[in-house]
């Protein structure tokens, strides 16, 4: 499904894992002016080449916790550090894959996979790097055959595939990304599910991935993390060890599953019972 990149090597490959975590958090949290907490005490790690997989009813705080760890939004309290460092700001080594595409109609898939390469807070490229950056990053997610065409002549699978590559062409270590297939149909969703499996593996990157689909992350992530409660926090956490391809393992598959289920089910009726608590008070 995926085409190789030019000359069967894929840029990044064969760079050295680096040790510890790709992103790590201590006591996060984040209110809006004037109102309450959106989430609090919030503790999350992300290991190199690792996806993790927020997952959380609506309205929980999974997007904001997600612009809150891209440094998009500034938190109210606690600490973020990226590659072992205090991160106060958007990184040029991070990047960001949301629910649209995003395109620019004037510019074609290859001026919107290179824009934003040339801003001041990326590394300077020459016009032949920057160009090999772009090419490959086509090239990874199947659309090396695609550079000249506009937004316009692209479906909607092809368009998402577009916003992937402009973030993998910034080499990101890690890659945010906020149900970046949910307005997708089913068969070309699993295809861009399985693609970014592929691309963080073969990468050396990590992703952190938000999604309410219970099915999306069990088939995509390394570790999925349940949000919930309100303020919101991290409830629960499982480690996906079932073989891949998973779409193979009906039991281990709908055991987890079910597994989720329940959690879901059992924080929906806690939230509940503490919502008419409070009102009898």
């Amino acid at each position: 499904m995926n085409a190789p990149l030019e000359g069967g090597r894929l840029y990044g490959a064969g760079q050295p894992a680096v040790e510890g975590h790709a992103l790590s958090a201590r006591g996060l949290a984040y209110a809006y002016a004037g109102a309450a907490s959106v989430f609090a005490d919030v503790a999350i790690d992300i290991r190199h080449r690792e996806i993790v997989c927020l997952l959380g009813g609506s309205g929980c705080g999974k997007s904001s916790l997600l612009r809150v760890l891209a440094r998009l939004e500034a938190p109210t309290a606690g600490e973020i550090r990226f590659l072992g460092e205090v991160l106060t700001a958007p990184h040029p080594r991070a990047a960001l894959v949301f629910q649209q595409a995003s395109l620019l109609p004037w510019l074609d898939a290859a001026g919107n996979v290179g824009f934003g390469l040339d801003f001041d807070h990326q590394p300077a490229l020459s016009r032949s790097e920057r160009a090999e950056r772009v090419g490959h990053a086509l090239s990874a997610v199947g659309l090396a055959g695609h550079a000249h065409r506009y937004p316009a002549q692209l479906s909607g699978g092809m368009a998402q595939r577009v916003a992937l590559a402009r973030a993998l062409a910034r080499q990101p270590q890690l890659l945010f990304a906020d149900e970046p297939f949910s307005a997708l149909d089913a068969i070309t969703r699993a295809e861009m599910q399985d693609l970014l499996v592929e691309l963080v593996h073969r990468w050396h990157t990590a992703a952190l991935l938000v999604t309410h689909d219970i099915d999306e992350a069990i088939l995509v992530a390394d570790r999925i993390l349940l949000m919930g409660g309100a303020p919101g926090r991290i409830v629960r956490e499982w480690a996906v060890d079932i073989e891949r391809p998973r779409e193979a393992q009906p039991v281990a598959v709908t055991a987890l599953r079910l597994d989720i289920l329940n959690a879901l089910h059992a924080l929906r009726a806690h939230s509940y019972e503490h919502h008419q608590t409070e009102g009898k008070t």
